[in-house]
C-alpha cells in the first residue's frame, strides 16, 4: 500500500525486517525442542541464539536469493553466515518451508488484527461519545433517499455502535480461527519431526497448533480472515456514505471538519467537500478486493500448490494497511463532525407535516374506518402537499371525511414529535446496555 495510506505501526509488521526476524525465531524455537528432544545437539540450538540481536543484511538475503531462487534457503544461508556453517547444519531439521512461511503469515496477521482491534475501541468510543451527545437530536429519517419518519441524530450514531460492535467481535473471532501454526514436515505427516516440536514452537509464539496440516495450514482460515476484514471496510463505507449525503448542500445536516486553510476546489473558491468519507468509499473498495482472491486460495492442489502465496503477499499488507489507516480516518470524522440541528428541523419541517401521516393512518383505523378507505383519505391529502405546497395537518382539517372521524384536537396531537423518540432510552439501554 502506497505511503499515503498507511501508518507506521500496520507497515512494520509487513516489512522485511520483521519476517525475517519471525523465520529466525521459529527456526531458534524449533532447535530447542529438537535439543530437548535429543534430535540436535544442545550447543548446536544455543549457537542458533548468537543471532538474536543480529539485523539480517536484507541486501544479501536478496543476492543469495538471485542465486537459489528460494526465500527461504537464501535466509538459512545467511543465517549460516552469522553463527557458523558446523551448528546451521542442525537448522530447519525435518521442517519445510511452508511450516515458516505459514506460521509467520499468522503471527503477522495476530499481530495486524491486534492493531484493528485497538482502532475499533477508538471508534466505538468516538461513536459512543456523539450518540450520547445527540441522543434527543430530533432529524428526520429517510427510506429510498425520501422523507420517512423522525429519528434522532443519536440513534444514527447508536446503530453505527451497534454495527462496529459486531465487527469487533467478528474480527476477534477472526484472529482466533487465524492463529495457528504448523511445524509438520512434508505434506503435514510430522515423518521427519516430532510434533513436539511443533507444540513448542507455537506456545512460543502465542499460535495453537493446527490440528490437521497438509503441507500448508489450510486457507479456509485465511478466507475468513479476510471476508472479515471486508465486511469491516462495508461497515466504514456505509457510515461514510451517510455522512456524504448528510453532507449535500440541500440537506447540510452534518458536515465533514473543514480546517482552517483547507481548500475545496482549485477552481471554486466556496467548496466544502465530504473528501475524507469520499476517500473511505474508495479504500473500503480495496479492502474488499482482497475478499475473492482469499476465497480462492482455499481450493489448492493435493497437499500443497503455492498458488496462493503471489496473492497474499499482496493482499494481506495491503489489506490490514488500509483497513487500518480507514479506521483511523473514520474515526478523526466522528470526533469532528459538524452536526447542525437547526438545519434537521428545517429539513424535517419542509414538507410541511408529510412525515406524520402514518399516525393520522393508524388513527382512522382506530376510530373504525376501513384500511384501505383510511389510506385513500391520508393520500390524497398528502399529494396535495407533493403538489401544492399545502399544509398537511390543514388539508386533514377541511377533510370532511377525516373529520367525520377525528376531532380538531385528534389531529393536531398526532403531530407531537415527541411520540417517535419515546422509546430512545430503550434502544440505547439495548446498545450500550446502560442505565
Amino acid at each position: 500500500m502506497i505511503p499515503r495510506y498507511s501508518r507506521p505501526e500496520m507497515v512494520a509488521i509487513w516489512s522485511p525486517e520483521t519476517k525475517f526476524k519471525i523465520w529466525y525465531e521459529i527456526e531458534a524455537h524449533a532447535c530447542d525442542a529438537q535439543a530437548e528432544l535429543g534430535v540436535i545437539p544442545k550447543e548446536s540450538a544455543e549457537a542458533v541464539w548468537k543471532a538474536k540481536d543480529v539485523e539480517f543484511d536484507i541486501a544479501r538475503i536478496d543476492e543469495i536469493e538471485a542465486v537459489t531462487k528460494h526465500d527461504v534457503i537464501a535466509f538459512l544461508t545467511h543465517l549460516a553466515e552469522h553463527i557458523g556453517s558446523e551448528e546451521a547444519r542442525f537448522v530447519h531439521q525435518g521442517m519445510t518451508s511452508s511450516d515458516v512461511l505459514d506460521t509467520t503469515l499468522n503471527i503477522q496477521l495476530v499481530r495486524a488484527a491486534d492493531i484493528l482491534l485497538a482502532d475499533m475501541d477508538k471508534l466505538l468510543a468516538a461513536l459512543k461519545k456523539r450518540a450520547y451527545e445527540h441522543k434527543d437530536t430530533v432529524c428526520i429519517g429517510r427510506s429510498h433517499g425520501i422523507h420517512a419518519e423522525p429519528v434522532t441524530f443519536g440513534l444514527k450514531m447508536a446503530g453505527a455502535y451497534a454495527e462496529m460492535e459486531r465487527n469487533k467481535n467478528r474480527l476477534e473471532k477472526a484472529r482466533w480461527e487465524v492463529a495457528t501454526g504448523a511445524i509438520s514436515g512434508a505434506v503435514g505427516t510430522f515423518a521427519n519431526i516430532d510434533p513436539k516440536v511443533e507444540e513448542h514452537v507455537c506456545a512460543k509464539l502465542g499460535l495453537r497448533p493446527e490440528p490437521i496440516s497438509t503441507q500448508v495450514i489450510p486457507r479456509d482460515r485465511h478466507a475468513m480472515f479476510f471476508a472479515t476484514l471486508g465486511v469491516i471496510a462495508s461497515s466504514i463505507e456505509r457510515i461514510a456514505v451517510e455522512i456524504r449525503h448528510l453532507q449535500r448542500t440541500e440537506v447540510l445536516e452534518a458536515e465533514e471538519y473543514f480546517s482552517p486553510g483547507q481548500k475545496g476546489s482549485s477552481a471554486m473558491p466556496h467548496k466544502r467537500n465530504p473528501v475524507l468519507t469520499e476517500n473511505l468509499t474508495g479504500l473500503a473498495r480495496l479492502v474488499r478486493m482482497a475478499v475473492v482472491p482469499a476465497m480462492e486460495n482455499v481450493a489448492l492442489w493435493h497437499e500443497r500448490d503455492i498458488s496462493h502465496s503471489s496473492v497474499e503477499r499482496g493482499i494481506a499488507p495491503d489489506a490490514t494497511i488500509t483497513l487500518d489507516f480507514a479506521l483511523n480516518r473514520l474515526t478523526g470524522v466522528i470526533d469532528k463532525l459538524l452536526v447542525y440541528p437547526e438545519n434537521m428541523l428545517t429539513n424535517m419541517n419542509k414538507f410541511r407535516g408529510l412525515i406524520h401521516s402514518q399516525r393520522v393512518l393508524l388513527a382512522l383505523t382506530q376510530k373504525g374506518v376501513s384500511r384501505e378507505a383510511a389510506y385513500a383519505m391520508v393520500q390524497r391529502n398528502a399529494m396535495k402537499v407533493w403538489e401544492k405546497g399545502a399544509d398537511f395537518m390543514a388539508e386533514l382539517k377541511a377533510d370532511p371525511e377525516v373529520r367525520a372521524a377525528l376531532s380538531e384536537a385528534e389531529i393536531e396531537e398526532k403531530f407531537d414529535l415527541g411520540y417517535h423518540t419515546k422509546h430512545v432510552d430503550t434502544i440505547f439501554r439495548r446498545v450500550f446496555g446502560e442505565g
